[in-house]
């Protein structure tokens, strides 16, 4: 330690001993311009402002500096209370103009910069690869205006990025690859779109936006309809397919509507060709349809895969069916998920609706249960426990059977606690299951099915099942 402590010491004099340059002006503005992470707040304020990876990227790189500024100012600080160097030895216009009183080891400044540029690079590891340099030059800044010795700087980048890699198991960096699929039997390549029938939901995704003039742009041949209240995404398909005009059907909106069209396409033996234009879109991006092009060129190619299709009482769903009260749950955690995060959102809503929920009575094959929660997936969902995301497959053939048990002691602060740390899994009133059919029967009379963004009629008994194959135009990375 003392041998260590000797050539921190002599790396920080020869650092000062660099001749004079203008660099010194421009590092002494960019170490004064991390002070308290305000420099890294304003890169995630450019980044929040657009939806996808960047902005969870934001979220996570800000969620992380703020952890690991905490671990490095409020405990490894006191815990080493390594005094500052010496500023003898560096020329004094490159000093800074206020001196510090705290302790030196480690950095905070660089375990905030290694925080937030490592978050940033687990969602988007392009904007990652950008922002390391500016992380690595405000580490030396450090040294190079001598407040901190080399090692202070090393030690609190290498906190930051544990802190960073490790918020991983709270909220999983969702995987960039599609979930594993059947290679398609066959599906009809239509060039220009040429006997695909596609419904069009144009009150899906963003408010103002309708797809339908993007459909027929990207596919002129397609007969495209636009559903109403009085003739819904299924209603539309339905006709198309028993007039015998459609070769495959398609459907441009979000998960209610892409189940709509799952069923009238299973029930006619036809290919669908899915559009994300919803606002979420989870089963096109699990499947790996990411973009109205994508989906249109796999259409005019030809290629599909072929996915399970589950339902509950005769409807099929793609995604999700729920009893209790995980719809309201999903509901608040995506009100402030942009805000918040993924998991801290999650934390959120779930003390929020369990407050105010009340625990419902089951039989769940047979078996009496009492729970919050009854979660139901097409395909077994990842990351376990309360924010299910993903799947690796959609075609294992199985029902994902999650549900948040009531019968225990305290199973509210259990739940949000569970949330909060990100063990709802392993919680004591947390159970799974994986089956091809489940029986519900509610003994507190009729309750509401959720299933993919949409609600079914109230009732006492649910028959989980996996229906049959689907047939999805996608194009797939070899």
């Amino acid at each position: 330690m003392r041998r260590a402590r000797h050539w921190d010491a002599r790396l920080h004099s020869l650092v000062g001993g660099l001749p004079t340059s203008p660099a010194d002006r421009w590092l002494r503005r960019l170490t004064t311009a991390a002070d308290h992470g305000v420099l890294w707040m304003v890169v995630a304020a450019a980044l929040v402002s657009r939806r996808g990876p960047l902005r969870r990227a934001a979220v996570r790189g800000l969620g992380s500096m703020a952890v690991s500024s905490t671990v490095v100012n409020a405990v490894l600080k006191r815990v080493f209370g390594r005094r500052r160097p010496d500023l003898g030895s560096h020329p004094v216009d490159r000093l800074l103009h206020r001196s510090l009183t705290t302790h030196s080891f480690p950095s905070g400044h660089a375990s905030s910069a290694g925080a937030f540029a490592t978050g940033v690079a687990l969602e988007s590891p392009v904007a990652g690869v950008a922002l390391a340099p500016v992380a690595l030059a405000v580490g030396y800044s450090r040294v190079h205006v001598g407040v901190h010795y080399p090692g202070d700087v090393v030690a609190g980048l290498a906190v930051g990025t544990a802190v960073a890699v490790g918020s991983q198991a709270w909220w999983r960096v969702r995987p960039t690859t599609p979930a594993r699929v059947r290679p398609a039997r066959s599906a009809p390549a239509l060039p220009e779109g040429e006997g695909l029938v596609v419904a069009v939901n144009p009150r899906s995704g963003p408010e103002g936006y309708d797809p339908a003039e993007d459909v027929r742009r990207l596919l002129p041949r397609a007969e495209v309809l636009e559903s109403d209240p009085q003739a819904g995404i299924g209603d539309l398909l339905e006709e198309a397919a028993r007039s015998g005009r459609a070769r495959a059907l398609g459907v441009a909106g979000g998960d209610g509507s892409v189940a709509a069209a799952a069923a009238a396409a299973v029930e006619h033996g036809l290919a669908l060709a899915v559009l994300p234009a919803g606002t979420l879109n989870h089963f096109a991006r699990d499947v790996g349809v990411h973009t109205l092009e994508h989906a249109a060129e796999a259409v005019v190619a030809g290629q599909a895969v072929d996915v399970d299709v589950a339902e509950v009482n005769g409807t099929p769903f793609l995604n999700t069916a729920s009893i209790g009260s995980y719809p309201e749950m999903v509901r608040r955690r995506d009100a402030l998920a942009g805000r918040l995060g993924r998991w801290a959102a999650m934390t959120v809503a779930a003390a929020t609706t369990l407050r105010r929920g009340t625990p419902v009575s089951l039989l769940l094959d047979g078996r009496p249960v009492l729970v919050w929660i009854l979660f139901v997936g097409n395909g077994r969902y990842t990351p376990r426990g309360l924010a299910p995301a993903w799947r690796p497959r959609l075609e294992d053939g199985l029902l994902d059977v999650q549900y948040l048990r009531a019968d225990v002691r305290f199973s509210r602060t259990r739940a949000v606690l569970g949330s909060l740390l990100g063990i709802s899994d392993r919680s004591s009133g947390y159970a799974s299951t994986q089956a091809r059919e489940v029986r519900v029967v509610s003994r507190s009379g009729p309750q509401e099915i959720a299933y993919d963004g949409e609600t079914g009629d109230p009732a006492t008994e649910f028959c989980f099942r996996k229906r049959a194959t689907l047939t999805v135009y996608c194009c797939r990375p070899d």
